[in-house]
């Protein structure tokens, strides 16, 4: 990619601070866990496998930070991340994995703990870069040379520590010398299609066109649409993906057109603890996001608003998910 979205530079975190795109390329370099999770809660880093990771490396500078490798302040830690956005599951299993490494290993010096707590975020940064791979490529079986797809949100190398979920499968056909058009959604409130996904594929020079969120069915009833891949926070044990919000009104669209529906996300995204999306926790967004995007008042003073930042589309809308073991039949009939 012709941009890094975080790495570890030394004791800090650099991360490319995604609400300055597309106008700026702009840099942090974060050695202040409190700065990671603010970064986090800002949308400053993004997207359910980089926030996972960048929560990873924070554990470590959090330790390294105030010199205590306590069980009970690296716990408090953990419980400050995993808080900090509850839907997108790969957050708090990152953050688990890191205390389970500790707990295998019981480090009893400073030292060793920090060895630990550095190595973890790598490894977890690193398994992240090779599943995106994999993912690609399983992804890559169902396009064609020529197809368009239809992608909602951001799921690429700004929400991955690697080419990306959604659009690795993109990257991958284009390697491959598949000649690949792209419709991106806008994705409103927040305009992460706008501003993340049309700024990417730009960079990687993919074909795409940008599309208002409502522009999607006309397309599909044109037949100007092939296939409709998004990434997801979290999936549920039958199958229902909770994303971005809007995922749900372009699945039931997909579903009408008879266009193939498809998720794509690392093992980390999947909860087997949690039976049904029904159970799935749903962040809100702070209202300004809405009335005040972007600094610019654009609704009446007072009006009340429902901000939901995701919702779940039920399985049964689903036709794969492309994972890195390989695709995934969904429940989709059609």
């Amino acid at each position: 990619m012709r941009f890094k979205t975080l790495e570890r530079v030394g004791g800090k975190l650099r991360l490319l601070d995604q609400t300055k795109l597309p106008l700026r390329v702009k840099y942090l370099d974060l050695d202040d866990y409190r700065e990671i999770i603010d970064a986090i809660n800002q949308l400053k880093v993004r997207g359910a496998p980089a926030i996972g990771i960048a929560a990873a490396y924070g554990m470590a500078i959090a330790v390294e930070q105030s010199r205590d490798h306590s069980r009970e302040y690296i716990e408090k830690v953990a419980s400050h991340f995993k808080a900090a956005r509850p839907t997108a599951v790969n957050l708090a299993w990152a953050v688990d994995r890191v205390l389970a490494r500790l707990s295998v290993n019981v480090p009893e010096s400073l030292e060793r703990t920090l060895s630990l707590l550095w190595e973890e975020a790598e490894a977890i940064h690193e398994e992240d870069r090779l599943l995106c791979e994999r993912i690609g490529k399983h992804g890559a079986e169902l396009i064609k040379d020529g197809d368009t797809i239809l992608t909602h949100c951001n799921a690429g190398a700004l929400a991955t520590g690697g080419i990306g979920t959604a659009l690795g499968v993109i990257y991958t056909c284009r390697d491959q010398g598949k000649n690949i058009k792209v419709f991106a959604d806008e994705t409103r409130p927040l305009l992460q299609g706008a501003r993340l996904t049309a700024w990417e594929l730009q960079q990687e020079g993919i074909d795409v066109t940008l599309i208002c969120d409502n522009v999607a069915g006309m397309l599909m009833h044109q037949g100007k649409i092939d296939h409709v891949i998004v990434g997801a926070d979290r999936i549920a044990k039958n199958g229902d993906v909770a994303n971005k919000i809007g995922t749900y009104s372009v699945a039931v669209l997909a579903d009408r057109h008879g266009v193939p529906f498809y998720v794509a996300a690392p093992y980390s995204t999947f909860d087997n603890e949690l039976e049904s999306g029904d159970r799935i926790p749903i962040e809100e967004r702070s209202p300004v996001e809405v009335t005040e995007g972007f600094g610019k008042r654009t609704a009446p003073e007072g009006v009340k608003v429902y901000s939901p930042a995701f919702d779940v589309t039920p399985h049964e809308l689903v036709t794969y998910y492309i994972t890195a073991e390989g695709l995934r039949l969904g429940g989709r009939k059609s």
